[in-house]
């Protein structure tokens, strides 16, 4: 294992897959040639399973930054004999549906700015999670890396030593200096016949730089949290995959919600409710385009239901199924947080959820983006008519429990929201509908979660019927509409979620023990979506002193970079998948809400 924590990484990618790049130098994690492929370098969870190294010999201090309005990263290391620059990026060579890159590159431009230092390179790839072997040719242009599978080339301006299935090189370069590396993955075997001239990695950069910042410019959102606001979507761009319009949930698999416990998955999928989220959050800020990708995305995925009418909750980002969840029984874990998984068996899962957050971001997409056809009304239709059949029943619902399903508030009010939304749009675009099928079973949901699923005793609406628990989830009751922010059982709500699941800024997506029990043994960590969910909550409220102070304590938990994962601990450790399309497209949500309130209190107190 190396010496990196979670938080410690930058991130890259060509729209395709992303690369890990640690403090030190070191890619950690990638896998080539899209996000759900076999990782190639897999040392952020074993030591066995590859990097690619380029840092001093020596230790040094180190910093991260990314170029302004990038996606293009610099490592930089303070060192006693000079400062070095490692500049990593992929270049992009296609946005457009359908289309796959004729060459997947990593680019490395390594220089020296002041005096000069002694780096090493080790690039030591694992085809395959490790699992497939692999023979390296060395040309003096550079080496090749071969698997049955798929051929990694590393072209180098500085002669490779082999070592055990991996190169290595020493160099030296001084103030004014720089030298190209560029690593490129291919299926067939692949010819080193070009060498690493510095001009064209120089010019690849420019390139890069000027696709990031062209794209960032569409941005509509000026408010008081530009530049992490900006951040977050440049991540949230990362997680798309340009050829299908999908959108991953996070790039990395298994990275623990506790350090040494079992809560450890595999997230290189599009969740139909994650990715609706995401496209809720883009539209917000004026991308049409990625909402637009990903209901063709959707389409596809129209025509192929399950049998009983439904949709999988998860899919791979080419539209198929995810199949059997794997455990990789060798690999140790990130901090020997075991199992390793691959796959996710949460794509078997009845998730009755994932249909109101589907509606809302369609409703959303025909008012902001453009109009859906018919055929596409037809597909909407038939899965409100599925949710009619279906929303009385039990399910796993937003957090996907292990311990058999429930009958779940948040659940039910998502059926709800789908119903309401999909009437809206009927009624907005004339659109034919059983109108009085739909809004019969609209109303009787909410009748029942407004009985079944308030607790007198405790005030507060609760995780599922007649539980006395609460869950964070509740805080979007007024967010969707469903509850007037001023009705007094959403101040309640509030209140109690924040009693018994809030530490200062840091909120517990739902407690885990007995009736709240998910099925998993182990706790895990404060969940950084639902930090933002309550920001928003309170933002509603009208208690925006509370939101903003909130919100300000939030934005100090990101990383050096200003990313989040999935989950932080008490101590404000980063922990889970990274980086989370959740937390960011959260903190996009909050920053927009809030500023535009405090803007509104402005206004009338001039």
């Amino acid at each position: 294992m190396n010496g990196n924590g979670i938080g410690d990484y930058g991130v890259i990618g060509d729209l395709h897959t992303v690369a890990l790049v640690g403090k030190d130098g070191s890619i950690d994690w990638c896998c080539l040639p899209r996000f759900d492929s076999p990782s190639v370098f897999g040392a952020l969870l074993d030591r066995r399973g590859g990097y690619f190294q380029i840092a001093p010999c020596d230790d040094g201090k180190r910093q991260q930054l990314y170029l302004p309005e990038t996606n293009v990263l610099l490592t930089r290391f303070l060192h006693r004999t000079g400062v070095g620059e490692v500049t990593d990026f992929m270049p992009i060579e296609s946005d457009e549906r359908g289309k796959h890159p004729a060459r997947q590159q990593i680019v490395r431009l390594v220089s020296v700015v002041r005096g000069q230092i002694r780096f090493r390179l080790h690039c030591s790839p694992a085809f395959n999670y490790g699992r497939d072997q692999h023979r390296v040719v060395v040309r003096s242009t550079g080496a090749m890396f071969q698997s049955d599978a798929m051929t990694l080339t590393l072209r180098s301006p500085i002669p490779l030593t082999v070592t055990d299935g991996a190169v290595t090189a020493e160099f030296v370069i001084a103030a004014g200096e720089t030298v190209a590396f560029y690593l490129e993955a291919s299926e067939a075997a692949a010819l080193l016949d070009r060498t690493a001239d510095l001009p064209s990695g120089e010019a690849l950069m420019q390139d890069t730089v000027r696709f990031w910042r062209q794209w960032l410019s569409q941005c509509q959102y000026t408010g008081r949290w530009r530049e992490m606001v900006e951040r977050s979507a440049l991540i949230l761009k990362l997680l798309t995959y340009a050829p299908t319009g999908a959108i991953v949930a996070a790039p990395t698999t298994s990275l623990p919600e506790e350090i040494g416990g079992v809560r450890n998955w595999d997230y290189r999928y599009t969740w139909i409710r994650d990715a609706a989220f995401t496209v809720h959050a883009l539209l917000k800020l004026g991308f049409t385009k990625e909402a637009g990708r990903f209901m063709g995305w959707l389409d596809a995925r129209y025509n192929e239901l399950e049998p009983d009418g439904s949709l999988q909750p998860v899919y791979r980002i080419d539209g198929s199924s995810l199949g059997t969840e794997e455990i990789l029984a060798d690999w140790e874990g990130y901090r020997n947080s075991k199992p390793v998984r691959i796959g996710n068996a949460a794509c078997s899962q009845r998730q009755w959820d994932l249909y109101g957050v589907l509606m809302d971001a369609v409703y959303l997409y025909n008012k902001y983006g453009s109009p859906i056809g018919y055929d596409s009304w037809l597909n909407v239709s038939r899965l409100l008519d599925f949710v009619c059949a279906h929303w009385d029943q039990p399910d796993e619902g937003i957090w996907e429990v292990r311990g058999g399903p429930r009958h779940f508030v948040y659940s039910k009010m998502m059926c709800w929201v789908a119903l309401d939304r999909g009437i809206r749009m009927a009624d907005k675009r004339g659109f034919p509908a059983d109108r009085i099928k739909w809004m019969e079973t609209r109303d009787c949901i909410y009748r029942e979660v407004m009985r079944r699923g308030w607790n007198e005793e405790i005030g507060s609406f609760v995780q599922s019927y007649e539980s006395s628990v609460v869950d964070a989830s509740a805080l979007l009751m007024s967010t969707v509409f469903f509850l007037s922010p001023t009705d007094q059982r959403m101040n309640a709500t509030v209140n109690r979620i924040m009693e018994d699941l809030a530490s200062d800024s840091l909120v517990f997506r739902y407690q885990h023990s007995g009736v709240a029990s998910d099925g998993l043994p182990g706790e895990e960590g404060t969940f950084t979506l639902c930090s933002f969910w309550l920001v928003d909550a309170l933002t509603r409220l009208g208690r925006l002193e509370e939101a903003r102070l909130m919100f300000e304590k939030i934005l100090s938990y990101a990383n050096h970079l200003g990313l989040y994962t999935e989950e932080l601990s008490i101590t404000g450790e980063p922990l889970g998948n990274y980086p989370q399309a959740f937390s960011h497209l959260g903190l996009i949500n909050s920053a927009y809400n809030l500023d535009r309130a405090l803007n509104s209190r402005r206004t009338s107190m001039e």
